[in-house]
């Protein structure tokens, strides 16, 4: 399965995209993570249905910095990526 998800509050400037790209790949999920202008940061995972769950559930609170205000989860068809990337 795939997911996309878009996180919100304070959340860039905390390691984020780095905390998520060894969440994911400590689960054998692919996919990819990125910054947004608005101040969001952006995910899409991609694996298995529980790997998947688990790197989503992780967004909800992120890194030890990070305040997490919102949360938009939107399941999406897979793509095959090859690894998981910082963009």
């Amino acid at each position: 399965m795939r997911a996309r998800v878009v996180v919100s509050g304070r959340v860039q400037g905390v390691w984020f995209r780095d905390a998520c790209r060894r969440e994911a790949q400590a689960r054998d999920v692919s996919g990819w993570v990125r910054n947004l202008a608005d101040g969001a940061v952006e995910a899409e995972f991609e694996g298995a249905a529980p790997a998947v769950a688990q790197c989503v559930a992780w967004c909800r609170n992120g890194p030890p910095r990070a305040e997490v205000t919102g949360i938009d989860v939107t399941e999406i068809p897979p793509t095959g990526d090859p690894g998981f990337r910082i963009c």
